[in-house]
This record gives C-alpha cells, structure tokens and sequence, in this order.
C-alpha cells in the first residue's frame, strides 16, 4: 500500500456511529487498498453516546488488502483543545506523532518524529477543506484534500472523503508517506467530528 503517492480516504456512512471506519482507495483505480478502522472499548462506545468523541481516547488500525495486515496505528489522545495523535508502524515503534494547532483558523498540526525532532508542519486554509504538508524548510511535501462527494452525502452525513497526495520526494519513505496517511484520518477525528 505504501508504494503508492496518492490515497482516496473515505469515512464510511452510519447513523448513531460510535466508532469510525475509513475506507482507502487508489484514487486512480477505484481499488480499495486498505481500510481504516477504530478500535475503542465498549465502555467508550457507550459512553459516546452522550459526550463528543474528541472527549474521549481513539485507536485506529490501519489494514492493506487483501492480506488485512497491519501497516500502522495511531491513538489519539483525549482533549479538549489540543490534541495529540501518535503514530506506531506494524512493530508497534513508535514512528512520530502530531500536536494540534490551538489557534488556527483552518486547522493543523505540528508533526514530530519519535524522538521529537520537528519533521513537517499542516498547516489548513480558511476553509478547512485543504491541508498543506509543509517540510521545516517550507516545501510542500504533501497535502490532503476534502473531496465534494455530492449535495445528499454532504447535507445529509458528516462522512468525508479526502484525497491525500505525497510528493516523489517521499516516495521512497514509508515512515513519512504513515504519517501524511494519519494526517486525514487525525483532521477527521480532531477538526471535523461532531
């Protein structure tokens, strides 16, 4: 899954949805690749049904088809206004994590490597809807984009999809094409759940 620059990340739909599931596309081929799923105890479950899931931890797996192997994890923590996301590749090491922005108008993160090094910056723009990767020296690495998906599926659910591109620069890094991955699902779960 991780030879590949460009993913098609979309939330699958659900009333009363409790924990999320992302499906991962090639966007050039339809072909879902990989899946994205939440992995949080009953007792979390239960208890968002009454307060916001930012209020509460989440674990997602991230899965390659057709094998359904582990590629990687991440955990969020719980927050209130800053959150922070943690990367671990199929190992379990951990490979990087992200600190969200508290003031910032569309949204982003501050990205470290695991031994807390700044590696890349998101940074969202006014709308929320585009998120640029951005290397410490400024060059654009990457970006991940909210895709219109169609007037019913946008007023009627709050799942979104996003097209997420990586640079040739990266192509040969696994680790950092993990972290831009995580990057949709961590706007998702951070900037755009209810």
């Amino acid at each position: 899954m991780l030879e590949r620059l460009k993913f098609l990340v979309r939330e699958r739909v659900a009333w009363l949805k409790t924990v999320d599931q992302f499906d991962i596309f090639d966007p050039d081929t339809q072909e879902q690749i990989g899946i994205a799923e939440e992995k949080v105890s009953g007792f979390v479950q239960a208890i968002r049904y009454i307060i916001s899931k930012k209020l509460t931890p989440s674990r997602f797996e991230i899965r390659e088809l057709p094998d359904n192997s582990l590629v990687f994890e991440m955990r969020r923590n719980v927050g209130f206004l800053k959150f922070r996301v943690d990367v671990f590749d199929a190992q379990g090491e951990k490979i990087g994590y992200f600190m969200s922005k508290v003031f910032s108008l569309g949204g982003g993160f501050h990205v470290y490597t695991a031994d807390g090094t700044k590696f890349a910056e998101v940074k969202g723009g006014f709308t929320g809807w585009h998120f640029k990767f951005l290397a410490t020296d400024g060059q654009q690495i990457g970006e991940v984009s909210k895709k219109y998906e169609g007037i019913a599926k946008e007023l009627f659910t709050s799942a979104d999809t996003y097209l997420v591109s990586i640079s040739e620069e990266l192509a040969e890094q696994p680790l950092a094409k993990m972290l831009l991955l995580a990057t949709s699902i961590a706007i998702d779960t951070v900037y755009k759940e209810q």
